[in-house]
């Protein structure tokens, strides 16, 4: 055996463990783990590039999460019998991962790094996204790559009151409350999750559980590395070359113009405009060689110098960009049933930030089918975001769906699923197109997909809103500012982006990136206060658009009829390679779609012809028609025999009418009473004994003559 294993266990309150292992595979890259929790493992490694390309100002991280499906014994659904491109669910836990490891690479650290993590069993208990983050910090630890960590990631739901650290896939489904959560020995990171309208306070209390539970496993990281005696000591690096002799010249002459411009409220591009202005007019004592020998270095101190400008106004002043006060909202207008061709639409706009979104109802053919390792069900309700280039007026290529496109779309959905009614009958699609973005285009979607939903007339249980929160701080001085609905300049300045969605009476989603180190709960506290303001006073202004859902569909809007019929009739229903159930699509311009439940078969009838789907609903009645004892039926006479008349209740089904059924009084002929061809109305008696067959009535049905006096005078 030419390898030695070391490996740590953490112990979790309630029994369960935890053990990371390294030293056995993967020895090439520069860090590699695996973690195993129960009878789930994943292994995770990483590589970093001894020096940075020419021309890289930026930490080029690469975070690849996948999940192998032999790692439950499955076999990839398609064509292709291989593992393709990721799914939207790998992609959500790669953007966890790279949220919480990107702001503890240092800021002069340019070299490319790629964590890679693989899920290579998984034993339907513990689930390996709640492990990905532990994982690749655990890797990373082990190395002499410079890194501020470690951290860890941990799952916090609340199940029947109680808060559990990575739960269970089936437990986790009784959570009221099921949030991620990212953080360092010291400071957390990064918050994303879902909830049922929790507070405020119970938000806090739940990221504070999951912190003390986070410090245990990144103390088992520093005891793993100590004992594998490799990450120390950093390796060396130099990725930047400085000019601070041009440092100091930018700062002397141009802070205090940044700083005055930075004061005139204006919109984004003109802001933008009067900023290159100024850098113009700086390089104009330079000839044309000297500016192509220190622009890179010139740009990068520039916007240094506007970030200190901006960041100290704002401390100094409580003045933003674009003129208002830290709590301030942007202006908002939205308007409803803007898109005649769609189901519902609404457009949301707070500043220069505009979503158009649109709701398309369909039936259970219509439904998100998702298939990966943990578990394989169907998504009634999903949202897709769509962020296009020319919504920051931008030119560059589209290259299919981004990830920041399924993170933001992710997050809006989130917000909102939990508000359509359990009964609704509709597969329901929000698609929301950013048509201008200037901060907070995920809030927008929010926004206007509430919007959009109750033009559509889906009775949601309550609006929701959503906010986009900053913070500014000054560790020198302890200054500190929060931001309520933030600009993207503020984004990028800023030390926190936190969104906060809900409803009047509770969050309903969360995300919260943080950039730097030793955030504390107060302040935390004061942004998750602030932001209930901020979002309460967006939903105002929504409800003055539209208060309630519709009580309507729009016209084109599908319908949708839902009945029960004996698993038996199944079969007949579908019929020889689906002959009879394509017939009756075709044949009344309607969808259907059957699903076994038991014993029986749950019926979905939909489309936008009202007469098309009452004769749908009808010809699968009549295949499905089981006469129930003591009811009355419409039926027609078929044959005629001296002992009475076969009725057809249905094709297929018939009965007899006895002829001492047909009247009160005495009848010698059935002819006299009905033929061929006649229909009545009988009354379903009873099966005969004897042979099975329905015993049909149509006397019962007839007023029963009154009995003659008797005449005393008779014998």
């Amino acid at each position: 055996m030419n390898y030695q294993v070391f490996s740590k266990e953490i112990r979790l309150d309630d029994g369960r463990s935890i053990t990371i292992e390294t030293g056995k595979l993967a020895k090439q890259a520069n860090g590699s783990v695996v973690v195993k929790m129960g009878g789930t493992m994943l292994l995770a490694t990483v590589v970093a590039a001894k020096d940075a390309n020419d021309g890289v100002d930026f930490l080029p991280l690469t975070v690849d999460y996948r999940e192998k499906f032999t790692a439950a014994g499955k076999i990839p659904g398609g064509f292709f019998k291989r593992e393709g491109r990721p799914s939207d669910e790998e992609i959500l836990t790669m953007r966890l991962v790279d949220r919480v490891l990107r702001p503890l690479f240092p800021n002069d650290f340019h070299a490319e790094v790629q964590v890679m993590i693989a899920v290579y069993s998984y034993d339907g208990v513990s689930m390996p996204d709640s492990l990905a983050g532990l994982a690749a910090s655990a890797a990373i630890a082990l190395t002499d790559i410079p890194f501020e960590g470690p951290i860890s990631e941990v799952r916090v739901a609340r199940i029947d009151g109680n808060l559990v650290v990575n739960p269970s896939w089936n437990d986790l489904k009784r959570a009221d409350m099921d949030i991620m959560v990212g953080a360092s020995m010291d400071s957390v990171v990064m918050v994303e999750g879902e909830m049922d309208e929790c507070s405020e306070q119970e938000m806090l209390e739940a990221i504070k559980f999951a912190h003390e539970a986070i410090k245990v496993q990144v103390q088992a990281q520093n005891e793993l590395a100590e004992l594998v005696g490799k990450h120390l000591p950093k390796r060396t690096y130099e990725h930047e070359k400085h000019n601070r002799e041009l440092e100091t010249k930018i700062n002397d002459e141009l802070y205090e113009r940044l700083y005055e411009v930075s004061q005139i409220p204006d919109g984004k591009e003109q802001r933008l405009l009067k900023y290159s202005a100024i850098l113009e007019e700086f390089f104009t004592q330079y000839n044309e060689e000297e500016i192509e020998e220190i622009m890179p270095l010139a740009l990068v101190y520039f916007s240094n110098a506007k970030k200190d400008a901006v960041r100290n106004m704002i401390l100094d002043k409580g003045l933003r960009l674009d003129g208002r006060s830290p709590q301030d909202i942007r202006p908002i207008w939205s308007e409803v049933d803007y898109l005649p061709g769609t189901h519902g639409s609404a457009i949301f706009t707070r500043g220069e930030t505009q979503s158009l979104t649109s709701i398309t109802l369909g039936s259970s053919l219509d439904v998100d089918r998702v298939d990966s390792i943990i578990a394989e069900y169907d998504r009634k309700f999903y949202l897709h975001y769509n962020f296009p280039p020319f919504s920051t007026g931008e030119a560059r290529p589209i290259r299919g769906t981004s990830r920041r496109e399924i993170g933001h779309g992710n997050l809006a959905e989130r917000a909102l699923k939990k508000m359509i009614p359990t009964d609704n009958p509709y597969t329901v699609r929000i698609v929301s197109d950013i048509l201008e973005s200037n901060g907070s285009s995920s809030m927008a979607t929010v926004c206007a997909g509430t919007l959009a939903l109750m033009d559509a007339g889906i009775q949601i249980k309550k609006p929701v809103s959503g906010i986009a929160m900053g913070l500014i701080t000054d560790q020198k001085s302890g200054k500190w500012t929060v931001l309520s609905d933030i600009l993207g300049d503020e984004d990028h300045l800023g030390d926190m982006d936190f969104k906060v969605t809900g409803t009047k009476d509770g969050i309903t989603a969360c995300q919260m990136d943080i950039k730097i180190t030793g955030l504390s709960y107060d302040i935390l506290e004061q942004a998750l206060m602030q932001a209930k303001d901020g979002r309460l006073h967006i939903l105002n202004e929504m409800l003055k658009t539209i208060s309630v859902p519709n009580d309507q569909l729009k016209p084109n809007a599908p319908k949708i009829v839902t009945i029960r019929i004996p698993a038996k009739f199944i079969g007949a229903v579908i019929g020889p390679g689906g002959k009879i159930i394509q017939g009756i699509q075709a044949d009344t311009q309607t969808t259907i779609a059957i699903e076994e439940d038991g014993d029986f078969g749950i019926v979905e009838i939909s489309g936008t012809d009202q007469n098309g789907m009452d004769e749908a609903l009808q010809r699968i009645k009549d295949i499905c028609f089981v006469p129930e004892i003591g009811e009355t039926y419409t039926g027609k006479v078929v044959s005629i025999k001296p002992f009475g008349a076969f009725v057809e209740l249905n094709p297929g089904t018939e009965g007899l009418v006895h002829i001492s059924e047909l009247e009160w009084n005495r009848v010698n002929n059935v002819e006299d009473v009905v033929n061929v061809g006649d229909t009545i109305q009988v009354k379903y008696l009873e099966n005969d004994a004897k042979t099975g067959k329905m015993r049909l009535s149509r006397k019962a049905l007839l007023p029963k003559p009154e009995r003659k006096p008797r005449n005393e005078n008779e014998d």
